[in-house]
């Protein structure tokens, strides 16, 4: 009997400072809901199946706790993830100085030059109280050879690109000369 086809699963895991607006960002997105009030993370997971390119991927993804220069980061935040969301606040120059340790943090853990990812500038209603310029952002992305946009998830902008650009830089990096592992037939005890 023939197995009824799986999607392509994804693991995505959004890293930050804290109160930049992750989780704000996922549940928006999941649940097309903004939720005004802050309860500090410590871990979620979220799944939708998003259709990219033709293609439906069920894709896990991954609310952490905020992130500090002191923190650890966590190996399930780098163990099987196949892309990253960094998540700057535009109205924190801190949270988004933070973004390049985080990324070093992520390249030092898993041992590679370069990881699928993209670079949110977050809450850009906040433009009145904006401590990092467009322009900055967009740099920092460049350097670091990243996908970067800004985003409201009180308004609704920008959200779903977000994901459609971490699909991107995904499957950039699954190509046929570096195809996704095939699935082990062993169990992890």
């Amino acid at each position: 009997m023939a197995q009824p086809a799986r999607h392509p699963k994804r693991k995505i895991a959004v890293l930050g400072s804290r109160s930049v607006g992750k989780s704000s960002l996922i549940v928006r997105y999941v649940e097309d809901a903004f939720v005004d009030s802050y309860y500090p993370t410590i871990e979620n997971i979220f799944n939708k199946c998003v259709k990219y390119k033709g293609v439906e991927y069920d894709c896990d993804v991954i609310d952490t706790a905020g992130q500090d220069e002191y923190s650890i980061l966590n190996s399930k935040h780098a163990i099987g993830i196949h892309g990253y969301v960094l998540v700057y606040s535009i109205a924190s120059r801190n949270s988004f100085e933070m973004v390049q340790t985080v990324y070093d943090k992520i390249l030092n853990y898993t041992g590679t030059e370069h990881v699928p990812c993209v670079i949110v500038g977050q809450k850009s209603d906040l433009h009145v109280q904006r401590q990092v310029s467009e322009q900055e952002g967009k740099d920092l992305a460049q350097q670091l050879q990243c996908a970067w946009v800004e985003t409201s998830a009180r308004h609704n902008a920008n959200v779903s690109k977000v994901f459609e650009l971490m699909l991107g830089e995904t499957e950039r990096g699954t190509t046929k000369e570096n195809p996704e592992p095939a699935p082990s037939k062993c169990d992890v005890m």
